[in-house]
């Protein structure tokens, strides 16, 4: 089941349990707008090249949509349109005044030089200006883009606006980027995973760990887990994975991976066959990776207690079955890694009110609205008698469903 099929399946169920009309539930499927422009630019060689990018804004009730950008050859409509969706519920769930949206453009970022990316960009944002903006759509960055990305889009945007920091989150330092968003994912993982140990009586420390995928949100849920006690017994990125049932030694992991490029050779652990890391034993497993990771054909040899799911839909809806009867928790995703969603909202405060913050006050507004973020979700579990899963898309889908039908929208 793709990620688009799984979204709707999940809305749908939440949609019945909180008992939605069928004329509600219509208008919250189909996205507000979806944008598809042609962008093309001359390359470094001088030869043309034309590629297709994509805005999906999905749902506005809540306030401004917002959502990523993603540079990918794989970028297509139903994708995006289905990350848009996961954005409006995950802005929800974690009770920003945010609705949905998700961007991208079809190409290859590995084989632009700097300069056509650059372009490209520029391109992109001269084709959609009119239709983002401070109060309309926030873009941030995803996959294959970054904090030069969004500089870019804010340089070219404020030519038609005006000087307009707050129109993308994830920007550079220098240019009103928010100290502590970097890491603000991968620490929302760790205030995630605390909050549901609590819930067992138990914490971090001395819990066995197994990060799926050792990117920006892996590396740094790695090393603030294990900063906070917890043993990380596996890793794996796209070059291998490694095992110490000791614990790995994450300081030297991270130097190594950032010097190497990946963590293969590592001599901290034993090498593995990465496809094998999801089934090794553990106390809590974290998919930090690719969506569909967990699937029906894995879901039985699992080994951990708890899921947390850092990655974006690492679970498909036959997995979860199977994991479910196991007595498997699993966090979910539109709750789990919603700390990057939560500090680009930090971002965007601190721009509009032209103040920034100290890092110390970004991570310890991080931590209150994933501690709170948790218990809005519990008292969904309890009220609808639900797992976590369908707690979070309960409590999602009623909050934009009540501001939708405030707003007079409904009919």
């Amino acid at each position: 089941m793709n990620a688009l099929a799984a979204t709707n399946r999940n809305f749908r169920l939440a949609s019945r349990l909180l008992g939605l009309d069928s004329k509600i539930e219509k208008s919250l499927l189909i996205p507000f707008r979806e944008i598809k422009v042609e962008c093309s630019i001359p390359k470094d060689d001088g030869t043309l090249a034309t590629f297709v990018g994509f805005r999906i804004q999905h749902d506005n009730s809540r306030g401004p949509m917002k959502g990523g950008i993603r540079y990918h050859p794989e970028v297509e409509q139903d994708e995006v349109n289905a990350l848009a969706q996961l954005m409006t519920w995950k802005t929800s769930v974690a009770n920003l005044p945010y609705g949905g949206a998700k961007g991208g453009i079809g190409c290859d970022p590995s084989q632009l030089s700097v300069s056509e990316l650059e372009r490209l960009t520029r391109v992109f944002t001269q084709k959609i200006h009119d239709l983002i903006g401070v109060h309309i759509d926030v873009p941030a960055p995803d996959m294959g883009t970054g904090p030069q990305t969004m500089a870019w889009i804010l340089d070219e945007y404020s030519k038609f606006h005006g000087h307009s920091p707050a129109v993308v989150t994830g920007k550079p330092i220098d240019l009103g980027g928010s100290l502590g968003r970097d890491a603000a994912t991968g620490r929302g993982v760790l205030f995630a995973t605390e909050a549901l140990l609590n819930e067992y009586g138990m914490n971090v420390s001395g819990q066995r760990f197994i990060i799926q995928g050792f990117g920006n949100v892996g590396s740094w849920a790695a090393q603030l887990i294990n900063e906070k006690g917890g043993k990380i017994v596996a890793v794996s990125d796209i070059t291998g994975a490694i095992k110490n049932s000791n614990g790995l030694d994450i300081p030297s992991l991270l130097k190594y991976s950032k010097e190497n490029k990946g963590i293969k050779g590592f001599h901290g652990g034993d090498s593995i066959d990465p496809k094998s890391i999801l089934v090794q034993d553990c106390d809590v497993l974290v998919p930090a990776a690719l969506g569909g990771v967990i699937n029906k054909e894995n879901a039985n040899e699992i080994k951990a207690k708890f899921i947390v799911e850092a990655a974006n839909h690492p679970t498909d809806p036959e997995a979860d079955e199977i994991l479910k009867k196991k007595g498997v928790v699993i966090l979910p995703d539109i709750f789990a890694n919603s700390g990057g969603v939560t500090a680009s909202y930090f971002e965007w405060v601190q721009n509009i009110q032209g103040f920034m913050w100290e890092e110390e006050k970004v991570n310890n507004e991080l931590k209150r609205y994933m501690t709170k973020g948790f218990k809005d979700v519990k008292e969904m579990c309890k009220t609808h008698n639900c797992d976590l899963r369908m707690g979070a898309f309960t409590l999602a889908v009623n909050r934009v469903a009540r501001a939708t039908v405030l707003r007079g929208w409904e009919a």
